[in-house]
């Protein structure tokens, strides 16, 4: 009996083993791409992202690497966060230079109702489907013009949106060690010259992962931003030792973090609760409503002004304030909804039964500035021991082609006169 059980438990504990879904860590190249002979002697790029590293976050912890490294190039004292200011539109919008409104990325899940699904972040089927998003990616835009790119992760580097894909690229996992990721870096930049890349995209998770389950002032936040600073010290210094000629390095993050009342959340108004009527998507820092019948529109915001208390505003969203760009006006591909239900920081929605974590973010910058991001560069391209004013992070695309000297071919959002004062 006592080995018919532990057979019975072992036959469960494997089959639940094996259905688990392996993880692809494989690198996919595109074969046959080279550089044209005009790139060989163009600047290196290496981007870099630290999701959710708050705009003082190294003065904060002391990230003594990032400080010095940024006293020798440019620190601003913010960037700007586009609105929504979360993960998957502000990534995106840094690697295009337009709003995400203007990308239709407008949040991390949305539902398009023209092609009635719903996108994610999250799910390769939809992230990799560069039919969904609007833009020319800078890596895109780079292959296009005959110069080599590799992403070591970035929202969409796998998709095919703006035509072109990087030549070294990989699905998005979590998989490798940050020692495994610089020699992946370290190895594409010692291919040959023709094959190698000159703009490269690599990302940390961990300062967002643990600002949002113990929250920004957390010893657990600050343990990842000592890594984070750790890690950024030993990319510079292995590049360096390659000997390169104009190296360049550009530090951002998409957006902060903040505390949020999580033991006083807002109730989702029971009427957005009735599926047959609305489309209600909340990140729990902004609830979206799509309303079916659009004969229903005005009742439905008067009713939610009427009920609505202090701790949050509700908008027509052709009437939004106009400077976050996230209006019917904006909304190129239709997605943002006819409402928004907009909470005051530090309070959010929370649907019935819903957990929640400690740090959150997604709140208008400008009025949370918690919400502000990252920005430090140096290299040969930067003017030295440069401070500058916060700028909105639109204007980092512009910047990037102008340093890789690449042709924008679609109109942007972005503007090079914003930073062309930090080059040489």
């Amino acid at each position: 009996m006592k080995n018919t059980i532990l057979f019975f438990l072992l036959a469960i504990f494997t089959s639940t083993f094996a259905q688990k879904p392996e993880v692809d860590t494989a690198q996919i190249v595109i074969p046959n791409r080279k550089n044209s002979p005009a790139t060989m002697d163009k600047p290196y790029v290496i981007l870099i992202s630290a999701d959710g590293f708050r705009h003082d976050y190294a003065q904060k912890y002391n990230a003594e690497n990032l400080l010095r490294l940024a006293a020798t190039g440019v620190q601003a004292d913010a960037m700007i966060p586009s609105f929504p200011s979360i993960t998957g539109p502000n990534h995106y919008t840094l690697i295009t230079g337009m709003y995400p409104s203007h990308t239709g990325f407008v949040d991390n899940y949305f539902f398009d109702n023209q092609r009635k699904e719903y996108f994610s972040m999250s799910k390769k089927e939809t992230i990799s489907d560069g039919s969904w998003l609007n833009g020319v990616p800078l890596w895109s835009l780079a292959e296009q013009q005959g110069m080599i790119s590799a992403s070591l992760f970035w929202v969409a580097s796998n998709s095919d949106a703006g035509g072109t894909r990087p030549t070294y690229y990989y699905d998005y996992h979590e998989q490798f060690s940050e020692d495994q990721k610089i020699n992946i870096l370290l190895n594409w930049l010692k291919l040959p010259a023709e094959v190698r890349p000159h703009f490269i995209t690599y990302y940390f998770p961990q300062v967002d992962k643990n600002g949002h389950i113990y929250g920004p002032n957390a010893v657990e936040t600050k343990d990842a931003v000592k890594m984070v600073d750790e890690y950024v010290a030993k990319i510079v210094a292995k590049v360096s030792a390659l000997n390169l000629p104009n190296v360049n390095f550009i530090f951002v993050s998409d957006h902060g973090m903040t505390d949020v009342d999580t033991e006083n959340p807002i109730a989702i108004p029971p009427t957005l609760l009735d599926e047959s009527r609305f489309i209600t998507i909340s990140g729990q820092t902004l609830l979206r409503v799509m309303v079916k019948n659009e004969a229903e529109v005005k009742s439905v915001y008067k009713k939610l002004k009427k009920e609505r208390t202090s701790d949050y505003k509700v908008y027509l969203t052709d009437k939004f304030p106009k400077r976050l760009h996230y209006r019917t006006s904006d909304d190129r591909r239709h997605r943002i909804g006819q409402i928004l239900l907009v909470p005051k920081a530090p309070k959010i929605f929370l649907r019935p039964g819903e957990k929640t974590k400690s740090g959150k973010h997604g709140y208008d910058p400008r009025l949370s500035p918690d919400m502000k991001a990252t920005f430090y560069a140096w290299g040969d391209a930067f003017k030295p021991n440069l401070k500058i004013k916060a700028f909105e992070n639109v204007h980092v695309y512009p910047l990037l082609t102008n340093i890789l000297d690449l042709k924008i071919t679609q109109p942007i959002d972005g503007k090079i006169e914003v930073l062309k004062g930090i080059l040489k």
